[in-house]
């Protein structure tokens, strides 16, 4: 007898593939193709992908002329959600929007800090700031010259899915970005002195404030002017309803591209894990590869890698492998 509760089919983006829409349409096709009921319900961890999920319609999406991670103007989306504003700062800062090599000394946050300015003067109540995919290690100072305010009297959040601290951002990012080791020195000195500008100017201490250091210091220098810091991953589970959709479910399915150590920690499989191992709900991961060592024993888990072969069919057949593990999950 088929069980009548539905399949939460709630998964993040599967980088370079499926966006978290996407990802969450194939998985539910799949529970479908057994003759199970699913319920498709996009995540994010406060980083690339987070406008998408939250502000999935074009009526919701706004767009501003800002500066770009290397100065030149370009057109960037935000969005309104009723009225609360998501800033996704890959948008405007975004290391995808360096045609070539990043320039990690020079790249800078102002667009950022020009969208959540635009959003306040919107009318904005409440401003998201999705913090992932960045270019810059410039401790936010660009969005902090930009705003050129107080944040204590709005409602801003920056939606972090890493704990690393303000200085350690050069030294844990700064190589991402394209900086070799004598850049990494500098941005490292460069963060040390930009915290203790930010504590004697604003009196805010953010070198041991966990998550500071988010899209290199970004979070921090935000937090600076009043901004607060929160989980990214439970941020957008709870705007869009995550624990009132597994209750009552009969099994989730989460996912992403790359499933491993620190899929646990901060990211939305995890946050999965730990709000279906509170409902005693059994939870299923399709992952494009998995670093299986790390995976929970009583979690369930298909691969696209392993169904597909290779890496270059995983890529290239994504939602249709997605569905076959899916459909093996549910079934």
């Amino acid at each position: 007898m088929t069980d009548e509760r539905p399949v939460v089919c709630c998964p993040d983006k599967f980088r370079g593939s499926l966006s978290a829409r996407e990802a969450a349409e194939a998985l539910a096709v799949g529970v479908e193709r057994t003759g199970r009921a699913a319920v498709r319900l996009a995540l994010a961890d406060g980083g690339e992908g987070t406008l998408d999920v939250l502000c999935p319609s074009p009526t919701d999406r706004r767009r501003t002329r800002v500066s770009g991670p290397l100065g030149e103007p370009l057109d960037a989306d935000w969005g309104m959600r009723g009225d609360t504003a998501v800033v996704e700062m890959s948008r405007a800062s975004g290391l995808v929007l360096v045609p070539g090599r990043n320039d990690p000394l020079r790249a800078t946050t102002r667009g950022t800090g020009e969208l959540i300015r635009a959003a306040l003067e919107a009318g904005a109540r409440r401003v998201i700031v999705a913090v992932g995919g960045s270019a810059t290690t410039d401790g936010g100072l660009g969005a902090v010259e930009a705003l050129d305010s107080d944040l204590r009297d709005a409602d801003v959040v920056v939606a972090c899915d890493v704990t690393t601290s303000f200085v350690d951002a050069a030294r844990v990012f700064g190589p991402q970005k394209g900086a070799d080791e004598n850049a990494v020195a500098e941005l490292e000195h460069r963060l040390g002195a930009l915290a203790e500008r930010y504590h004697a100017t604003l009196g805010v201490d953010v070198r041991d404030l966990p998550g500071a250091g988010a899209a290199g210091g970004l979070a921090g220098g935000l937090a600076a002017l009043g901004a607060r810091l929160v989980p990214g991953a439970e941020l957008v589970a709870e705007a869009v309803g995550l624990r009132a959709a597994l209750d009552g479910a009969s099994l989730a399915l989460t996912g992403e591209g790359h499933f491993d150590a620190t899929s646990l920690s901060g990211k939305v499989v995890g946050h999965v894990l730990r709000e279906a191992a509170a409902l005693s709900l059994p939870v299923g991961v399709v992952a494009g590869d998995a670093d299986r060592a790390v995976l929970p024993p009583d979690v369930s888990c298909r691969t696209l890698v392993e169904l597909g072969g290779s890496i270059e069919i995983a890529v290239g057949n994504a939602a249709r492998l997605a569905s076959d593990a899916a459909a093996a999950l549910a079934g």
